[in-house]
């Protein structure tokens, strides 16, 4: 079924404000400014059902604004697909779905083509960290793939290979925010944003 063109428009111009860096070292960045989604699902409140899960809706609305964890999980989709190598073309938008674990954490589901896209990849998980301020939201993801699952070899507890890599990459995703708050000081990106510039500050989520 194809979108309206209003709907297409106006999820351009959401994509148009998202910035990263496509990657093919299993790393994605991506930034959107939370107003211009705001704006985006009063105006048009039908991508609300078009672009997020049951399971994102619900945990969305169930917040005192809304539009941050849209404006999250969409960035969290970007940024995910940029990890993997690729961008939204021929992905559903729900094909990446961000839930939360029983701690709050946010972790990824993907589905349909990105799941398959994954496993030809042999990427086992993918590690989200998600990170807003009033202005903007931040999601950065990690694709971890089979080379990285820990060999048993000699006297390595392979559980505790597992956990010393996982801090290694959770080490490399609180860098990458500190690298954002540190762009954030300069009060805006480098590059202007489409038809804005969106400011960017980041405290984790």
């Amino acid at each position: 079924m194809s979108k309206p063109k209003s709907t297409k428009k106006t999820l351009r111009s959401i994509q148009r404000l998202s910035v990263g860096t496509p990657t093919s070292a299993g790393v994605g960045v991506d930034i959107i400014e939370i107003e211009r989604m705001e704006k985006a699902i009063t105006r048009m409140p039908r991508i609300v059902q078009r672009v997020f899960s049951d399971v994102e809706r619900a945990y969305a609305q169930s917040k005192v604004r809304p539009a941050t964890h849209y404006a999250l999980f969409f960035a969290a989709k970007e940024a995910v697909l940029k990890a993997l190598g690729t961008g939204i073309a021929g992905m559903g938008y729900t094909d990446v779905e961000v839930d939360h674990d029983r701690f709050g954490r946010p972790i990824v589901v993907l589905h349909g083509n990105a799941q398959e896209l994954a496993r030809a990849q042999g990427v086992v998980d993918v590690e989200l960290s998600l990170s807003y301020t009033h202005q903007v939201g931040v999601a950065s993801a990690v694709a971890i793939k089979e080379e990285h699952r820990p060999r048993k070899e000699g006297n390595v507890n392979p559980h505790e290979e597992l956990a010393r890599q996982f801090k290694e990459l959770r080490a490399m995703l609180d860098d990458m925010d500190t690298k954002l708050k540190e762009i954030a000081t300069d009060e805006r990106p480098n590059e202007d944003i489409a038809d804005g510039n969106p400011k960017a500050s980041d405290n984790p989520a």
